[in-house]
């Protein structure tokens, strides 16, 4: 072996040398089995995670439909169901596009009240006193009509516009019917819900979907993990609105949840579906604090 090949060596077994004391080492560990009967357990609020608004006030409109319109008990593009079963009832609205961000927002409360001190319109519309309000859940979305310009009774869901459309049993909490297109006052609350966190099971073989449903505290999720018995967590994509899926085998197995609202705050619910859970069941997890 010449001079040259043995240098060559040396230098190679000096870098490797060097590289192993110098790279950071790595523990490994096994977080703790749940406990085989339900359970619960919620994280703290971050130093990060912003609080919720409850004092500032933003201007908007808002119209109304009638119970007579077909969307007034479906659901909507949160896909939320049947409205009244699941405790929604009249008290939900359908949002602009610029306020309804594809979705992420369904869930969210809303607390509306008459923007009286709007000098163009008839004060007489609105409910009097500016205590009187109502709040509201997002289940659905205003789509943008582009024939109308956003200044016009056709284009009020265009953008840039923050638009709410209610039922008009919570229209007429804070203003006449007669109203029409009527200025309000918005502002963002936590939501206040009977119950824990709803867990509707859909799919078919390893395509799981799972809608979220009756979320308290923030209202609006923006993660969701899901564990088998036999599986590590498994994050789930937003399909559209609070609809939630994965591909993997989860049957004969019980189900656990991770849920993360936008406000970071995370709840787990283990052992949420027994190991018999079947595709069309609902079953019922931990609630956000609100």
């Amino acid at each position: 072996m010449s001079l040259d090949e043995l240098i060559s060596i040396s230098i190679t077994l000096t870098i490797a040398i060097l590289f192993t004391l110098t790279s950071p080492t790595t523990s490994l560990y096994s977080s703790p089995s749940p406990p085989a009967a339900p359970f619960f357990e919620s994280s703290p609020q971050s130093p990060s995670s912003s609080p919720i608004t409850v004092d500032e006030w933003l201007h908007a409109t808002a119209t109304y439909y009638t119970a007579a319109n077909p969307r007034d008990s479906a659901g909507g593009a949160c896909g939320f169901g049947d409205l009244m079963r699941d405790g929604y009832g009249f008290a939900t609205a359908g949002l602009s596009e610029a306020l309804f961000g594809r979705g992420q927002i369904c869930g969210a409360c809303f607390e509306l009240r008459c923007l009286e001190e709007e000098t163009s319109f008839d004060r007489r519309w609105c409910i009097a006193g500016t205590s009187i309000t109502v709040t509201v859940t997002v289940t659905n979305f205003c789509a943008p009509n582009y024939g109308f310009d956003a200044d016009s009774d056709g284009g009020h869901c265009n953008p840039p516009k923050q638009h709410f459309v209610l039922p008009i049993e919570a229209f007429e909490k804070i203003a006449i019917w007669k109203a029409g297109n009527m200025p309000v006052e918005y502002r963002r609350i936590k939501c206040r819900r009977d119950g824990g966190i709803r867990f509707t099971i859909t799919g078919s073989g390893i395509f799981i979907s799972v809608l979220i449903s009756n979320v308290g505290g923030i209202g609006d999720i923006v993660g969701v993990k899901v564990k088998g018995s036999k599986t590590g967590w498994l994050p789930m994509g937003r399909n559209w609105g609070q609809n939630w899926h994965v591909n993997a085998l989860l049957q004969n197995q019980p189900l656990s949840f991770e849920v993360t609202g936008s406000d970071g705050i995370m709840v787990t619910s283990y052992n949420v579906a027994p190991k018999n859970w079947s595709f069309g069941q609902t079953f019922e997890g931990k609630q956000f604090d609100s």
